[in-house]
């Protein structure tokens, strides 16, 4: 396909996240514009109006207000859906209010684990019951203490819980990671004037007298949605494609430089910030691929772009290897094994070894079927690979796309003539 156009993405569903938690936070009402309106932000309001916070309707294209107030023990327990960010963000925000809730969630995120972030947020002094490893969980939250916690895995949302936890609670906390995370609760904490410094990859946080004030803020497009768009683009026969107000914050663009090397190259253009993010344009046009490596130190910058990463390797010249992904395993599906076994089916050799995927690129139409597991990030990369000529690719499902990029599909067709797959 020929792509071309001029697009934006919906809004950062990380940020969107934060910016709900922490204007529930604040005292009086802040307002959000370019909150991402789907299903997994949703969650996250949907959950805080449990616990008594007022948050006008989710709509596209409005400005989004949310009423801070004291937290109150819901009556119900709280459905996380699919979203693992609601479910640990959450137990974080819980813990530092002296509040009883149980939360849980769908099939997919009841198996994801939950000890990661319970383990710091009980050495804080918050309670748990039901096992704690997996959702449901219960939690009683309190005054913590704070503490200086090293955690065994680079996790935003291991350190954005702790961090929560301590804000709510109002305890000094600094977290120590292997490698850095991404940052957007850190930033946002910065751009809201609170007390917190990052030196040496350590994050400190101290806590100040004062409430957190009501805000205003703009939540640039969600860079992991505008990378799908990016990788047709680059798969295309010709054309250029431009991506308007996308945030390249640099621990989420690590699938920018592994794309560089591969031989792509998208050009940043109008930089500006948002909220104390990087927002840019970014210029996009097709070019040939060459198998890359990417290693450990490069996976937490581009975690949620592996399985477009594991895509476009198999349209590329050479063998691809991904070191130490099996973080790939915890996601919406295992998503290691799922990759691998979606690009054999298509007719790519492709094999997950422990926790490393290596992909051998080949030039031959892919055509199979494909099974989603109902995670958005799958569906999206294979509807990627179905815009090559002569690909016939069937997907299982596309719903799933909701959580994070509701109208993808139709702005895959608006920039070409739209993939060549199946559901």
């Amino acid at each position: 396909m020929r792509i071309s156009g001029t697009v934006r993405v919906p809004g950062d569903k990380s940020i969107s996240h934060r910016a709900l938690l922490l204007a529930a936070l604040a005292r009086g009402t802040s307002a959000c514009t370019g909150l991402l309106i789907g299903e997994d932000v949703r969650h996250t309001a949907g959950m805080l109006r449990g616990l008594g916070v007022t948050i006008a309707p989710l709509r596209s294209d409005s400005v989004v207000t949310v009423r801070g107030a004291r937290f109150r023990s819901p009556r119900v327990t709280i459905d996380c859906g699919n979203s693992g960010t609601t479910a640990r963000l959450g137990l974080g925000v819980v813990a530092g209010h002296p509040i009883r809730a149980r939360l849980t969630g769908d099939a997919s995120l009841r198996r994801r684990p939950m000890r990661r972030v319970v383990e710091p947020l009980r050495s804080m002094g918050a309670t748990f019951q039901d096992g704690a490893e997996h959702l449901p969980v219960t939690v009683q939250g309190g005054r913590l203490r704070g503490i200086a916690y090293e955690s065994p895995v680079a996790s935003a949302q291991v350190k954005s819980a702790i961090l929560f936890a301590a804000l709510a609670s109002r305890v000094p906390v600094t977290v120590a990671e292997p490698w850095p995370s991404r940052d957007h609760t850190e930033r946002l904490f910065v751009h809201l004037g609170l007390d917190l410094r990052v030196a040496n990859g350590i994050v400190s946080y101290q806590p100040s007298a004062g409430a957190i004030p009501p805000f205003e803020l703009a939540i640039p497009g969600d860079f992991s949605s505008a990378a799908f768009l990016i990788g047709a683009a680059v798969l295309a026969e010709g054309g250029e494609l431009l991506i308007e107000g996308v945030g390249v914050n640099p621990t989420r663009t690590g699938f920018l430089v592994a794309l560089e090397r591969m031989g792509a190259h998208v050009e940043r253009l109008n930089l500006g910030a948002e909220g104390g993010e990087p927002v840019a344009d970014l210029l996009v046009r097709p070019a040939p691929l060459q198998g890359t490596e990417v290693v450990a130190a490069e996976v937490p910058a581009l975690i949620d772009e592996i399985p477009l990463l594991a895509v476009l390797a198999s349209r590329a010249r050479g063998e691809t290897v991904f070191r130490d992904v099996g973080e790939l395993r915890l996601k919406e599906s295992d998503r290691l094994e799922l990759v691998a076994a979606n690009l054999r089916n298509v007719g790519v050799a492709a094999e997950a070894r422990g926790n490393d995927l290596f992909v051998v690129g080949s030039d031959r139409p892919p055509r199979g079927s494909v099974q989603t597991a109902r995670d958005h990030r799958l569906v999206m990369a294979f509807a990627v690979l179905g815009t090559i000529p002569g690909a016939a690719v069937r997907l299982s499902e596309r719903r799933s796309v909701a959580i994070s990029y509701p109208g993808f599909f139709g702005t895959l067709r608006t920039i070409g003539r739209g993939p060549r797959h199946r559901d």
